[in-house]
């Protein structure tokens, strides 16, 4: 895991900006940076920046950029199945010159070219100048985990890691977005990535499974080098789909695994991460260390069962309980950090957790991101489910049951305590954007961006996990993983992303999916005998929450103070609809949301704009 930034074009970088882009770097890569710079024969420049984080082979030998023919490369990210490519490479007469993945990705793209991506299991983002060509190609893992960040100008490609690396290149930031905080404001996180854009204007990300190559004039060609295809094998039992799953993500721990470094891991109540945490103990006999956020809020208070999986499974733990202390001044920071504001108070909490995992002396935290999305985990699935069997009497009228008993009673969302909701109104996607038109309101100009969504398939409820794993929770979800991670020198690995293991989720049926009424059944079923009983029983999803109010003291004075005080916010929202919602005595949950986004978006645009 590193850091890059770069650029390719007519424009002379002053030694002072790469300095300084490298310093700022350091986080991402404190044990080595680099810089590379080519003047091409079209008298143009190209800069390859980087900083390491030593995960594997620590030896600076295997410091990026390193080089293979003609090709160079700056390499952030992890080639999990890096030992099988090397072995065939080595069994093919290749002769490498360390022990890391970086040399075996960079060896396997020069000499196999880049079909070899359909080979490389792991998550990345790279450049890779080549000498000869004179050309340079950024590319980006199929799921988006590392961030890419592009920004185009007259005399060139600019490119980073983080949105900074590209303002320091540049020499200056570009302005505030206004459109997207908005939209941010109004339709919450889950909006934000429906769009290729940021929260600053002319900046954008490479897309997942993206290549973008640019070529000694300055053309540029992006094109997806992965697709997939929703395939689902009617002829799939639940007991072959369950066991094929356990085989997959048991070979995706056991890579994710491969370190020079110990790993933590992010640990809730939930199945999600303690099937990871169970098949890391019990079957690759790894020494696990769980971090826990402890919220006495019951709605998110999780103790019970992680105390029951670290009993059970004999594991080292540490909690980190919440606190209200500096929560405005750390806010700050993490704002700074993300070049966005926070999306959810979740990801403060987030933050302070890698904070403890980095105090404990960890590189590496693992976690449970994509579970949810492969093998359905929301809600709202659930009613999404009832639509897939709406040809199936008899099993419908018994999962509508199920969802009676089980279900109804421990959903807060009011539009989904209606089992019939999507049977009714397949196209109803009204809880997804909550309470959108009154948060519109305190906008002070009209704007409006009605939902959308992407069409993957027929499937009703796939086509809902795939736009969540594609678009709306996933995405920003690891973001704010990355940053949160990287600001402590961290690498954030998601098991769950793994392409055999999301591609043989594709073919289990949606009736497969549920089971008398709980969400992720072949998941769950998938590590009894691993994950103890009562985890995979627990039927309660909470998920990584957390409540702004564990964090946030709305009767001290101060906080208030700097929640009504004069700043740019002001121009875009109606300061007396704010002093009227910190004056309730209670907020719903959607306004809680909103009051969060408020916040994020007023540091925002005082830190970094």
């Amino acid at each position: 895991m590193c850091g890059i930034a770069g650029y390719m074009g007519s424009r002379f970088i002053p030694p002072d900006a790469i300095e300084a882009c490298l310093r700022q770097m350091e986080h991402r890569g404190p044990d080595n940076r680099a810089h590379r710079h080519w003047n091409t024969e079209t008298g143009g420049t190209v800069h390859l920046l980087h900083t390491r984080l030593n995960i594997i082979d620590l030896d600076h030998r295997a410091d990026p950029p390193l080089r293979s023919g003609s090709k160079w490369i700056a390499f952030n990210g992890e080639l999990y199945n890096y030992r099988e490519l090397r072995k065939s490479m080595v069994d093919e007469g290749t002769v490498f010159k360390t022990q890391s993945d970086t040399e075996v990705l960079i060896n396997a793209i020069d000499t196999r070219g880049w079909g070899v991506l359909d080979d490389c299991d792991g998550m990345w983002a790279f450049a890779v100048y080549d000498e000869n060509e004179e050309s340079l190609t950024l590319c980006r893992d199929r799921f988006g985990e590392k961030p890419l960040y592009l920004h185009q100008t007259g005399d060139g490609l600019y490119f980073g890691s983080e949105i900074k690396f590209i303002f320091t290149l540049l020499g200056r930031k570009t302005e505030a977005d206004l459109d997207q905080l908005r939209r941010f404001l109004v339709n919450g996180y889950k909006s934000l990535n429906k769009q290729p854009g940021s929260f600053y204007r002319g900046i954008r990300e490479l897309p997942g499974a993206s290549l973008l190559r640019v070529d000694r004039k300055g053309v540029q060609r992006e094109e997806r080098y992965w697709s997939f295809r929703h395939q689902p094998d009617e002829t799939l039992t639940f007991g072959t789909a369950v066991e094929k799953t356990r085989e997959l993500l048991i070979r995706s721990v056991e890579r994710r695994l491969r370190s020079d470094v110990p790993i933590a891991f992010c640990m809730s109540g939930g199945v999600d991460s303690n099937a990871l945490i169970s098949i890391a103990k019990k079957i690759h006999g790894y020494d696990v260390h769980g971090f826990t956020i402890i919220d006495a809020d019951p709605r998110y208070d999780e103790s019970e069962m992680v105390g029951l999986a670290v009993k059970e499974l004999g594991l080292r733990h540490t909690p980190i309980p919440v606190e209200t202390k500096n929560f405005l001044p750390r806010l700050s920071t993490l704002v700074r950090r993300h070049d966005a504001p926070v999306h959810t108070i979740n990801y403060y909490a987030h933050w302070r957790l890698m904070k403890s995992i980095a105090e404990n002396g960890y590189r590496i935290s693992v976690s449970g991101t994509g579970a949810d999305e492969l093998f359905s985990g929301y809600y709202d699935h659930h009613l999404f489910y009832l639509h897939a069997l709406r040809n199936d009497a008899r099993a419908l009228d018994q999962a509508r049951q199920n969802w009676e008993t089980h279900i109804k009673p421990i959903v807060r969302n009011p539009l989904l305590r209606n089992p019939d909701a999507f049977l009714e109104n397949p196209e109803n996607r009204d809880h997804l954007f909550m309470d959108a038109a009154s948060f519109g309101d305190f906008l002070t100009g009209e704007w409006n961006d009605p939902f959308t969504e992407a069409h993957f398939t027929e499937s009703l409820l796939r086509n809902r996990m795939l736009n969540e794993l594609f678009f709306e929770a996933v995405p920003p979800i690891l973001h704010e993983d990355d940053h949160n991670a990287m600001h402590f020198s961290i690498e954030n690995r998601s098991p769950y992303l793994d392409r055999e293991l999301f591609e043989f989720s594709l073919t289990i049926p949606d009736p497969l999916l549920i089971r008398d009424g709980r969400a992720k059944a072949v998941l769950r079923e998938a590590v009894r005998g691993i994950a103890p009983d009562g985890i995979i029983e627990n039927r309660r999803k909470i998920g990584f929450n957390a409540s702004i109010f564990s964090y946030l003291d709305l009767e001290d004075e101060n906080t208030r103070a700097f929640l009504l005080d004069d700043g740019p916010i002001f121009e875009h929202v109606k300061r007396d609809r704010i002093e009227t919602l910190i004056a309730k005595p209670a907020l719903p949950n959607s306004e809680s949301k909103f009051l969060f986004y408020f916040i994020s978006s007023k540091l925002f645009l005082e830190e970094c704009t």
